[in-house]
């Protein structure tokens, strides 16, 4: 596996998101689809599903009716926290230049 195809998966947009949203503890899917705002039920599905094949989150099945089903962070998951909440800090922090950025930019481009 190269380096950029890690990169790729942790450095989703919403593999970020949920990443974030399982940080203080586990959660039930529709849980996660409140908290990750935006995300369509399919998409929330293959994010889920690459995150547990790459060993980032695990999905505990609890029988019963209905059964219910628990995402959580592994290990490798919870070593993402402090770099992806670094991310997430610096986003808000400067999400007002970035958008200054992007006017001058589109601006400029008109002319």
């Amino acid at each position: 596996m190269l380096v950029s195809d890690v990169l790729a998966r942790v450095g989703g947009k919403w593999s970020i998101l949920i990443i974030g949203a399982l940080g203080p503890g586990p959660r039930r899917f529709n849980e996660l689809k409140r908290e990750v705002q935006g995300i369509s039920q399919r998409m929330l599905t293959l994010a889920v599903r690459g995150l547990e094949r790459d060993g980032l989150i695990a999905r505990t099945v609890t029988p019963s009716i209905p059964p219910r089903v628990d995402y959580a962070l592994t290990d490798l998951g919870r070593s993402l926290l402090k770099p992806v909440s670094a991310l997430g800090e610096w986003a808000i922090e400067n999400r007002a230049l970035v958008e200054r950025a992007r006017h001058a930019f589109d601006v400029e481009a008109k002319s």
